[in-house]
């Protein structure tokens, strides 16, 4: 038994003895203001009793964890000298770098044995997936990034994934735990103060009450495939393969977190922002719209959301494509009255936009464009994307996978409208 459960067992008996101490006191003869003072300092000692019980036996799992993960490092532990640590330490006065520091970590080194300095490069770098091996023989699979030469670059495909995830736009709430949040929400537009007449009464017919709603944010949980890759990858690769794989599983989530934020039903998965919006115009062709249209949707949606800072336009760059191309009865471009020389405008109608590529095409029946004040539609992040390491299971290779948590939830219909296209 450790010194400090020590400590708390005794002062756990000094109560229990002073407690019936205090309890032989009261009789008959004891008088009724002092038999409520022993009372309540009894029952005051007695929470105080549990509370130290708490503290126990919270001490005592913690104490039997210890032991167990003590037990397990023990286990996995390199013997001295043995081949299991050669080529793991770096060379005294040697800068520790992220790739090395992981290496170690990938052999079987416990992040608990590392040094300070180690744990910290550790805990600053990045890390990442893929399901199919990363092999040095095969291109496809990796064997491009092993230089043959001195080249220390790598043409990476690039594709944009979306605004949705990003606190600039939308309202991000963090929290660290994944309970089930409601946000209260609250619609009193239509009421109005009424006229009293001099001498009159306040109604009180409960004609005045508000009326409160709720919406629920989750904490639904996406993860990557595993990644593996070989040694011999990891070792020959010219530049840092933990560094590249970490930025492409970053975009993987990042893909992931924005269509659904966009596009979701809401049925065990985030209500996206297309299904929640409200409809503002729907157009008259089924695959056109108007630079009228465009207007009708602005002013379907009421001036105090206008207002907000973060009122913008949302639509596919198809959508940009198509608006930019529309003319007037003369021939001339409508938007910059056929400037061409400025390039692509910050503004769309004189208000931001944000490209989103997880909306629909201009097609039928499709949510084409979005307007209104993004600041109403919620994203909820729990904790930091995870990323776990598995050194055993694909040995000799490498295993990374990661997952995140998150939803999202527009709290105002009234907020956000939509254009729709006619069926």
């Amino acid at each position: 038994m450790s010194q400090k459960l020590k400590e708390l067992r005794e002062k756990q008996a000094r109560i229990v003895e002073e407690a019936r101490e205090r309890l032989d006191a009261v009789n008959a003869n004891t008088d009724e203001a002092r038999a409520k003072e022993l009372e309540g300092a009894h029952d005051k000692a007695m929470a105080e009793y549990d509370r130290l019980q708490g503290i126990i036996e919270r001490e005592e799992k913690l104490t039997e964890l210890e032991k167990r993960e003590e037990e397990r490092r023990a286990q996995m532990r390199p013997l001295k000298d043995t081949p299991e640590t050669r080529g793991l330490d770096l060379p005294q006065g040697s800068k520790v770098e992220y790739r090395s520091v992981f290496a170690k970590v990938v052999c079987g080194v416990s992040p608990s044995d590392l040094s300070a300095e180690e744990r910290s490069v550790l805990q600053k770098g990045a890390a990442s997936f893929e399901t199919r091996d990363q092999l040095t023989a095969t291109g496809a699979a990796g064997g491009f990034t092993v230089p043959t030469e001195l080249e220390a670059e790598i043409i990476k495909a690039m594709k944009l994934w979306g605004p949705l995830y990003d606190e600039a736009i939308c309202t991000m709430i963090s929290t660290s735990k994944g309970n089930p949040m409601l946000v209260p929400t609250v619609d009193d537009t239509d009421r109005e103060a009424d006229e009293l007449a001099e001498g009159g009464d306040l109604k009180e017919d409960g004609s005045g009450d508000v009326e409160f709603g709720q919406k629920a944010l989750n904490a639904y949980v996406y993860a990557t495939p595993f990644i593996k890759w070989s040694f011999e990858l990891d070792a020959d690769s010219l530049f840092n393969m933990e560094s590249l794989l970490g930025g492409l599983v970053g975009e993987r989530l990042g893909r992931l977190a924005n269509r659904k934020l966009t596009v979701g039903t809401g049925n065990e998965q985030p209500n996206g922002v297309v299904n929640a919006a409200g409809l503002g115009v729907t157009t008259a062709a089924q695959t056109a719209f108007t630079w009228d249209n465009i207007i009708e949707l602005e002013h379907s949606v009421d001036p105090a959301y206008r207002a907000s800072p973060k009122c913008r336009y949302m639509f596919n760059d198809g959508f940009l494509l198509a608006a930019r191309k529309l003319k007037d009865g003369n021939g001339n471009y409508l938007w910059q009255q056929g400037d061409v020389q400025k390039g692509v405008p910050a503004s769309f109608n004189g208000r931001p936009y944000s490209i989103n590529q997880h909306m629909d095409e201009v097609a039928a029946g499709k949510t084409i464009a979005l307007f209104g004040d993004f600041s109403k539609y919620f994203v909820r992040r729990v904790g930091s994307p995870v990323i776990g390491v598995l050194r055993e299971r694909f040995w000799p290779k490498v295993g990374i996978a990661g997952l995140i948590r998150f939803d999202g939830e527009l709290g105002d219909v009234n907020a956000i409208k939509a254009m729709k296209t006619a069926v």
